[in-house]
């Protein structure tokens, strides 16, 4: 029986020749291996900082990360902060508060740690239907802390030093509406901020 074979002259010496193939066989294999391995680790890395953040239901007895009052049982805009790199220590999620007030207050100090913020969400006033209430010599508003009547803080304007209190006292009304937020202003006292304007003069403040 012939068996075809390459001529003489073509054939590659045995050893030599097959070694340096085999040696670019494993190197690419390597380079391949690595090549997944960081692209999976990069994935899960920027997938983690990336991800859009949304706001949770704090309607269900969670409490304050600054006061540990039950947000649901107390007047005012509530709020709730997403950390890049770092969350309140024992659990999971996002920082959560009963006020403006106290959100700016946790915001300023986790800021001044170097702890990366991802999202801020206030309750929106300008979306639920909110009522004001006479209490002890003062006027408060309704709270209303559930995932969908919260907006994200940058779209939103505060009316500050209004005669209508939250939680804590003097607090920060957020409508995601400007009109809304004049209206209030004009019914109830107070100036309008936006958010930028609000952080810094709370940090002025101290």
């Amino acid at each position: 029986m012939s068996r075809n074979r390459c001529p003489s002259s073509e054939r590659r010496p045995a050893g030599r020749g097959s070694e340096p193939t085999r040696r670019r066989v494993l190197f690419g294999a390597g380079v391949a291996a690595t090549a997944a391995l960081a692209g999976c680790l990069g994935e899960a890395d920027d997938g983690q900082a990336d991800d859009p953040a949304d706001p949770i239901d704090l309607s269900d007895g969670q409490e304050c990360d600054v006061c540990g009052m039950v947000i649901t049982e107390l007047y005012g805009p509530a709020g709730q902060i997403f950390y890049a790199d770092g969350e309140p220590e024992g659990r999971d999620g996002p920082a959560r508060f009963d006020s403006v007030a106290e959100l700016l207050a946790y915001r300023e100090e986790r800021e001044a740690r170097g702890w990366e913020e991802r999202a801020v969400f206030v309750t929106d006033y300008s979306s639920v239907e909110y009522d004001l209430v006479e209490g002890d010599e003062a006027l408060h508003a309704t709270t209303h802390a559930e995932a969908d009547d919260f907006a994200d803080a940058t779209d939103c304007q505060f009316v500050v030093d209004s005669e209508v209190k939250g939680a804590m006292g003097d607090d920060h009304f957020p409508f995601s509406d400007p009109a809304d937020a004049e209206a209030f202003a004009d019914e109830h006292g107070g100036e309008v901020l936006e958010w930028a304007e609000l952080s810094a003069a709370d940090a002025g403040r101290d």
